[in-house]
């Protein structure tokens, strides 16, 4: 792991500067402030908690609240939302897993993090760190699907995150330790506190997690890396006078990623394997060059190291003008720091981004009420690997980008039933990689992105959402499609010249009772320059935009009924289709077919929660698979054909006491993976390279946890 930053560092003393003398029963007067426009349709698990919620929101967005993260065991943002509805996590390597969060089958890279309503994420840490972000002290998780999700993200063309911390209104504390096989270990502490007077609040959590290398074929390569992460957050929120408020929040994340040869087997440590690299190649990585044998190459072939450091930081100062206006004035922070190997190649980067925003909103009457404002974003990205620099036909993705925008919106209510939200954004964007050879600037574009919502109440009950959005991004990584995993001997080109630019339509028909509440949806998205990785006619790699339109469409269902006031039943239904376009861009099949069932049934101290999650098969072909389990062989050649599997995970939580609770679960309760199915991940391909990322359903395997949560 990195050491510990000086910010990592200096939240420790936040609680004795702030918190000199707590009174147990002080309420903290600070307001939560939402800028992502918390347009809320409820989560139909949570329903009943949240009861009345519904009526104060216009756009569709799915929400995760605390106690659903606990009855998932999620540690990180990933698993809280995996699977949720128009939601997937893609797993798009096996080696170093890098995961992508996908809203309404966009790419994982048109999905924007936001925390607290603010840009604290830069572009590459949508790749690497996700795994690391901690749910510890998140009250919940906010999801807005389509482009231009949110006022102050128009580069949100999948849609937005919204990760929002939980706010101290009293002097409480948690701790929560569990172990589980596959070396599964985890420690989480939160702690709130509020001042003697009531107006000032802090909530400090700390979070670790763990979990080691998965190799089922027992062929001495992982099909899951080891992952460690440490996430250590301070949230302090201050009352001024009855009309200001400022909160200052800082974050530190460390995470490390380990893949490939397996750790006591074929390399005594992490740091062993690294050094065991000298550039020379061995003659065969696998016994009679089958991945499906044993490996008996050196550990660097095989070996994939990703080391990630994160600071984030933000201040809000909130105040009301006058009875009829109240701003927001912000600015976020966030540096992110890479050291990587993948099989001979190293990659290094920092990302520093600095977002200011200062917002506005008017009540004018009680027809119109007035969003506005400005906001700017500077981000730098720079990037070095000694062992591409001599390469020819290498070219650094290391860029500057810049953006600066006005927004308004005014938010109509003619009458009881309609309610109408207009937004326009008009948006400077510059990007710049700074490349020697990348003359001139890539992209200098005025983008004007409107975006309508609109609420129609049919009755108490019955209630229809339709929004359009207009969206943008500027596709800058190379991780976006090759994640690193370069060929030392080709290099790397960049040919982008264009904003990818979207438009997108969602329809939503809600049905909503005491015990029965149901969803429809419909949403199709278009994008023109979408990113796509291609070849030179030498056959270099280099990022490119297709000339073609790309379109998405999702259909998806979800009800939940409560049988009785201690037991309810969830289900969901999804199709997505993806046109041809945007299937060749795609590194990993997405899913197309998905249906899932929730049981969550309460019988005095003991809670039970039961998770089964079904996928369609896939016709591999259409997303350019194509791969040999033995080099050289064409009579073993790999499937083309994903077939249809389910997932299911079981928790159960027992309260010993009012301060205390006991719990215990599976993962992937009947150990299906692609693996016991006899297909790894590694293949070769046609031109005898070889990679690891033929991945078309699960590699994790059944794991077995158990721990303890102790309230005071």
């Amino acid at each position: 792991m990195n050491k510990f930053s000086s910010l990592y560092l200096a939240m420790f003393y936040i609680p004795t500067l702030v918190l000199a003398n707590p009174q147990s029963d002080a309420n903290s007067n600070a307001t939560q402030d939402d800028d992502i426009e918390v347009i809320q349709v409820i989560n139909l698990r949570s329903k009943l908690e949240q009861a009345g919620r519904l009526k104060d929101v216009i756009q569709q967005t799915e929400i995760l609240d605390s106690l659903l993260i606990e009855k998932k065991n999620a540690l990180n943002l990933t698993a809280a939302i995996n699977n949720e509805p128009g939601v997937n996590v893609s797993n798009e390597c096996s080696m170093c897993g890098v995961k992508r969060i996908m809203l309404n089958g966009m790419k994982g890279e048109h999905t924007t993090i936001l925390v607290d309503g603010l840009p604290t994420h830069t572009l590459i840490s949508g790749f690497y760190g996700v795994d690391a972000i901690a749910t510890t002290g998140v009250d919940r998780i906010e999801v807005a699907r389509g482009a231009g999700a949110s006022l102050i993200a128009p580069e949100a063309i999948g849609g937005t995150v919204n990760i929002v911390t939980r706010q101290a209104y009293e002097n409480t504390a948690s701790f929560d330790y569990a172990k589980g096989s596959h070396d599964f270990t985890a420690f989480k502490g939160m702690g709130t506190g509020v001042s003697e007077d009531g107006k000032t609040g802090l909530t400090f959590v700390a979070q670790y997690d763990k979990q080691n290398q998965e190799d089922h074929d027992n062929n001495g390569v992982s099909e899951a890396p080891f992952m460690e992460n440490v996430s250590i957050t301070a949230l302090v929120s201050h009352d001024i006078n009855d009309s200001n408020n400022i909160q200052v929040r800082l974050s530190n994340i460390q995470s490390e990623i380990f893949g490939g040869p397996i750790i006591g087997e074929n390399a005594i440590s992490i740091g062993q394997a690294l050094g065991t690299y000298d550039g020379i190649e061995s003659d065969s990585l696998f016994e009679d060059n089958d991945v499906r044998k044993q490996f008996i190459g050196k550990a660097w072939e095989t070996t994939e190291w990703i080391n990630t450091a994160r600071d984030e930081a933000y201040l809000k100062w909130l105040t009301e003008l006058s009875n009829y206006t109240t701003s927001e004035f912000a600015i976020s922070y966030a540096k992110h720091n890479q050291d990587s190997f993948y099989e001979g190649i190293d990659y290094q980067a920092e990302d520093t981004m600095v977002y200011f925003r200062a917002k506005f909103d008017t009540e004018l009457n009680d027809e119109h009420f007035i969003t506005y404002g400005i906001d700017s974003r500077s981000e730098e990205m720079r990037s070095s690997t000694d062992a591409l620099e001599a390469v020819e036909a290498y070219q650094s993705d290391a860029f500057n980008y810049d953006t600066f925008g006005f927004f308004v919106q005014d938010t109509w209510t003619p009458s009881d039933k309609l309610e109408v939200a207009l937004a326009l954004r008009l948006d400077k964007v510059t990007a710049d990689f700074i490349d020697p050879e990348k003359v001139g600037t890539e992209i200098e574009q005025t983008f004007f992105a409107p975006r309508v919502d609109m609420r129609y109440f049919h009755s108490d009950e019955l209630t229809s959402r339709l929004s359009v959005g207009r969206g943008y991004r500027a596709p800058l990584s190379f991780f976006e499609t090759d994640h690193g995993i370069l060929d030392a001997e080709l290099g790397y080109q960049i040919d982008i010249s264009s904003l990818e630019e979207s438009v997108s339509l969602s329809y939503s028909l809600n049905y909503d009772t005491e015990t029965l509440a149901a969803t429809f949806s419909l949403a199709h998205s278009k994008v023109d320059n979408l990113a796509s990785l291609e070849e030179t006619p030498a056959g270099v790699p280099f990022l490119t935009q297709l000339q073609e339109q790309a379109d998405v469409t999702t259909v998806d269902f979800t009800t939940g009924y409560n049988l009785t006031e201690n037991f309810t039943v969830n289900f969901s239904a999804e199709k997505f289709f993806y046109d041809d376009n945007f299937k060749s861009s795609y590194a990993i099949a997405p899913i197309e077919e998905r249906a899932s069932l929730e049981f969550d049934y309460s019988i005095g101290n003991v809670n039970i929660f039961w998770s089964t999650v079904w996928f369609g098969s896939k016709d591999l072909n259409e997303f350019g698979y194509e791969g040999y389990n033995r080099l050289g062989d064409p009579s073993s050649i790999k499937t083309t054909k994903g077939s249809a599997f389910s997932s299911s995970d079981l928790k159960i939580q027992y309260k010993m006491s009012k301060s205390m609770k006991l719990y215990a679960g599976l993962s992937n309760v009947f150990e299906y993976t692609q693996i016991e199915e006899g297909d790894t991940p590694l293949f070769y391909d046609a031109n005898g390279g070889y990679d690891v990322a033929y991945i078309y359903s699960s590699l994790h395997g059944r794991e077995f946890y158990a721990g303890i949560e102790v309230k005071l």
